[in-house]
C-alpha cells in the first residue's frame, strides 16, 4: 500500500511572509519520509470544514510547480481541479508542463467543481450540475485525444478545439495517470470506469460504504468491457490527522494509522490519501519515515 499526503490549508503560525518556505519544507519532509505522493486542493478560496473562505488559499498547479523543484521523486497531483475553472486544453497544456518538468511525476486529478461561493466570487460561470457533468466527460475526451497526439479537431457540445495541439508531450507513457475525484455511482464512477486511470473517495469511517462504492466501479467496469484491476483505487481519509508517539492530547498513533491502512487494504484500497494537523512541523514526517511508511508499504492490498 502507498500513502499520500494533501496539503488543504496554507495558513501557519509562521505567517504568509515565510509561507513559500514553508511549503517547500513540507514538500522536502514529505518526499523523505517515503510518501508517494503529495497532493493540493485545486480552489481559490479556502473551503468549509477546514478554514474561512478568507484564510491563505495557494492556486493549486503553481503550487505543484514550486514543489517539483524542491523535490525529485514523490508524485504531484491535485485533489481535484474543478472543470469549470480552466478551459480543458489549457488544462491539458498545464499538466503536461508539470509532467515535463517534473521528469514524469504529475497526476491529472479532475472533478465536476462544487464550490459555487469562489466561483461568484471571481466572476467565474457556475453551470448547473448535468452541465459540469457533460463538460467533465468532454474535457476527459480532449485530455486523451491530446496526449495520443491526435491534433483533429474536436467538436464537442460545450468545447470545440480546431487543433489540439500538445508539445512537448508529457514524459509518463502513455501520459500522466488521470484521477477522477468523487463517489457518485450513476456518473462519477461511470467516468472513472470509462476515462480514468485512478479514483479517488471518500471514507467517513464506514467501510461497508467504502465496500458499496469499490463494487459499483467494478459493475461499471464490467458493462464497458475495462479491467477493474487496472484502476488505481485511492481513498482520501484521516483529513487533519494529529499524530504523536504515545497519543497524548487525543491524537493517534501511530500504531491505529497502520490498523486503519491495513483496513482499507484488505477493501483493495491502493492508496490512502491524508492530511495532517500540524504539517509545518516536523515530528509527524519523522513518525511516518520511521514507525508507519515503512509498515505500511508491506501491506497487502486485496487483489492485487
Amino acid at each position: 500500500m502507498r500513502l499520500g499526503l494533501q496539503v488543504p490549508r496554507f495558513t501557519w503560525p509562521n505567517g504568509q511572509g515565510q509561507l513559500g518556505e514553508t511549503f517547500g519544507l513540507i514538500a522536502e519532509r514529505a518526499e523523505r519520509a517515503g510518501f508517494y505522493s503529495l497532493w493540493v486542493m485545486d480552489h481559490f478560496f479556502q473551503i468549509g470544514g477546514i478554514g474561512p473562505a478568507e484564510h491563505e488559499m495557494l492556486e493549486g498547479w503553481s503550487a505543484l510547480a514550486y514543489a517539483a523543484g524542491r523535490t525529485n521523486r514523490i508524485k504531484l497531483g491535485t485533489l481535484v481541479t474543478g472543470i469549470t475553472y480552466r478551459h480543458p486544453g489549457i488544462l491539458v497544456k498545464t499538466a503536461t508542463t508539470l509532467d515535463v518538468l517534473s521528469h514524469g511525476r504529475a497526476y491529472l486529478g479532475i472533478g465536476a467543481a462544487n464550490n459555487e461561493e469562489e466561483h461568484r466570487g471571481l466572476g467565474v460561470p457556475f453551470p448547473s450540475l448535468t452541465e459540469r457533468f457533460d463538460r467533465l466527460e468532454e474535457t476527459l475526451q480532449i485530455a486523451h485525444q491530446m496526449w495520443a497526439g491526435d491534433e483533429r479537431p474536436y467538436q464537442g457540445k460545450h468545447y470545440q478545439l480546431s487543433r489540439p495541439l500538445n508539445s512537448p508531450q508529457p514524459i509518463q507513457k502513455p501520459h500522466p495517470p488521470i484521477m477522477v475525484g468523487g463517489s457518485g455511482e450513476r456518473k462519477t464512477l461511470q467516468l472513472v470506469a470509462r476515462y480514468a486511470d485512478a479514483c479517488n473517495l471518500f471514507t467517513l469511517g464506514d467501510n461497508e460504504a467504502l465496500r458499496h462504492k469499490l463494487n459499483v466501479l467494478r459493475e461499471h467496469c464490467q458493462a464497458v468491457g475495462r479491467s477493474y484491476e487496472q484502476i488505481e483505487k485511492t481513498a482520501y481519509s484521516l483529513l487533519l490527522l494529529h499524530i504523536t508517539p504515545d497519543g497524548r492530547d487525543h491524537s493517534s498513533t501511530p500504531a491505529a494509522v497502520v490498523d486503519h491502512c491495513t483496513e482499507l487494504a484488505a477493501l483493495g484500497i491502493d492508496q490512502i490519501i491524508l492530511s495532517l494537523r500540524d504539517v509545518h512541523e516536523a515530528e509527524p514526517f519523522e513518525l511516518f519515515e520511521h514507525e508507519i511508511i515503512p509498515v505500511v508499504e508491506k501491506i497487502p492490498v486485496a487483489g492485487r
